[in-house]
C-alpha cells in the first residue's frame, strides 16, 4: 500500500464520534466549512439529484434556535423543569456549528426514495470524517427536533424534506473512549451460490 492509502485507512480507522457537549470553538472558518460541505457533497448520487442540501446554524443563531425549540417543546408538553428547559435552551450551543443535513428525496420514476435516502447519510458520515480529516471533532445527532414538524417549520423546510441528521463540529475537549466494535465474523458472511 502506499503511504496515501496508509494515512487513508488510519483516518477512517481513528474516526470517532466526539460527544456534541464536549466540543468548543473556534468552529471552522468559512474556507474550511466550504471544503468540509464539499467533501461531505462526494457521495453515490444516482441521477445526479442531490437529494440532500444543507443549513448551518451558528453563532448567536444557535441560542435562538434554543429560545425557539424550547417554546415547541413546552407547547406541546406543557412547563418544564428547569433541567428540560436549560437542555433544549442549549441544543444547538453544545458546539460551535451545527450543520443539518437535510434529505430532498423525493418520487422519481428511475431512481428509488430509498436510494436518495441513503445518499442523505452518505453525506452526514463524509461530514463527520471530512471534519475529523480537518482536525475536528464531530458528531451526529437526530433527536426529537429532527422528527419534528413543528420543528421542520422553524427551519424553513420545504415539504417532503426530512432532516437526516445534526452534524456538530468543533473542537475536541477530551478523548472519548473507545466503544466496543462488533467482530467480523459476527457481520461479515461470504456467499458461496451453493
Amino acid at each position: 500500500m502506499t503511504q496515501e492509502t496508509n494515512d487513508a485507512l488510519r483516518l477512517l480507522l481513528t474516526r470517532r464520534s466526539h460527544p456534541a457537549i464536549s466540543l468548543e470553538g473556534p468552529a471552522p472558518d468559512e474556507e474550511t466549512l466550504n471544503t468540509l460541505l464539499t467533501a461531505a457533497s462526494r457521495v453515490p448520487d444516482h441521477g445526479k439529484l442531490a437529494p440532500w442540501r444543507f443549513l448551518i446554524i451558528r453563532g448567536e443563531a444557535r441560542q435562538r434556535a434554543g429560545e425557539r425549540l424550547l417554546a415547541i417543546a413546552e407547547q406541546k408538553n406543557g412547563p418544564l423543569g428547569d433541567d428540560l428547559r436549560k437542555q433544549e435552551l442549549e441544543r444547538f450551543s453544545r458546539a460551535p456549528l451545527v450543520v443539518a443535513v437535510i434529505s430532498r428525496a423525493a418520487v422519481h420514476p428511475k431512481i428509488p426514495v430509498w436510494e436518495q435516502e441513503l445518499s442523505a447519510g452518505a453525506v452526514c458520515m463524509n461530514l463527520l470524517t471530512a471534519a475529523h480529516a480537518a482536525g475536528f471533532a464531530a458528531q451526529w445527532l437526530t433527536e426529537w427536533p429532527a422528527f419534528d414538524p413543528d420543528v421542520a417549520n422553524l427551519f424553513g423546510m420545504q415539504e417532503g424534506e426530512r432532516f437526516a441528521g445534526f452534524v456538530y463540529i468543533g473542537r475536541p475537549t477530551v478523548q472519548p473512549a473507545e466503544r466496543p466494535r462488533p467482530e467480523l465474523s459476527e457481520i461479515a458472511s461470504t456467499w458461496t451460490g451453493e
